[in-house]
């Protein structure tokens, strides 16, 4: 799936009144297949940016085109369909604590199932091998019948990931995939990311916070800082230079560190976005 954004500007959902758009006037064109990986400090609108491109929020000015397609001009039933196309996964997946991992994983087909499938899913999982093969993906097989509240943070980001494989999206967004993971477990849930978008022709972009993890697997790097489009480079391009202008003073990240929330980004929480239907 073609993603082009021109000039486009968006509030966070979140923001307290009066604060100024969290992305601001950016020009984007990611092409259909492309994996492409989004870096930057806090509140540089990395999480804003995958909303707006699940079209879980309107752009407040320019326009977001997805395969030549303007999303909020669409009719409603045509604008489910398009989000039917698209998988959000948030940084905290909205796993309900007492259901199984494999009816969680399955979910990631529900855009592709009717009412009635849907809820006989709940009971009755219609893939189990599916959903065990996309576990073993993230060496997470073994949890096939775990109920979510007995998983840790990682092993549920990782339940979260492995919908993805299930679900017939063409477009990915992948939002802070890592935060609850270890080094190589990083590496190993990001390489298989990678390596399936790129066997089915899928458009990845995930936003991360570990720039060696992003510099390692995605051949395009593309930096916001404060909002707007710092650089759009491959991998091979990122200097160290670069790198350390677009984090100036939030090093601590750039080294890996816990991000520090800065007060543009301490909101209310709400709810997680993935779209079912």
């Amino acid at each position: 799936m073609k993603l082009e954004l021109s000039q486009l500007s968006a509030r966070h959902p979140a923001a307290r009144p009066g604060a100024g758009p969290a992305i601001r006037d950016l020009h984007l064109t990611i092409g259909s297949g492309e994996q492409v990986a989004v870096i930057g400090p806090s509140g540089a609108g990395k999480t804003t940016l995958l909303q707006v491109l699940a079209c879980a929020l309107p752009p407040s000015a320019g326009t977001l085109q997805l395969e030549g397609r303007l999303p909020w001009q669409l009719p409603r039933r045509a604008l489910q369909r398009l989000r039917g196309r698209l998988f959000l996964a948030p940084q905290v997946p909205p796993l309900p604590p007492r259901q199984r991992v494999v009816t969680a994983v399955l979910a990631g087909r529900l855009p592709a199932m009717t009412l009635w499938q849907s809820v006989r899913s709940l009971f009755y999982p219609t893939d189990i091998p599916a959903a065990f093969e996309a576990l073993d993906r993230f060496d997470l097989a073994d949890k096939l019948f775990e109920r979510v509240d007995r998983l840790s943070g990682g092993e549920r980001q990782r339940v979260g990931l492995s919908r993805a494989l299930l679900s017939n999206a063409s477009l990915w967004l992948i939002d802070e995939p890592l935060s609850a993971l270890d080094p190589t477990r990083s590496r190993q849930a990001i390489g298989t990311l990678v390596d399936v978008a790129r066997e089915r022709g899928a458009t990845l972009v995930a936003t991360l916070h570990q720039v060696d993890v992003a510099l390692a697997h995605f051949p395009r790097i593309v930096g916001l800082r404060d909002g707007q489009l710092a650089f759009d480079l491959p991998a091979a391009e990122v200097t160290r230079e670069r790198l350390a202008a677009l984090y100036d003073q939030f090093e601590h990240e750039l080294r890996g560190e816990v991000p520090v929330a800065t007060p543009e980004v301490i909101q209310t929480p709400q709810p997680a976005v993935m779209h079912c239907r």
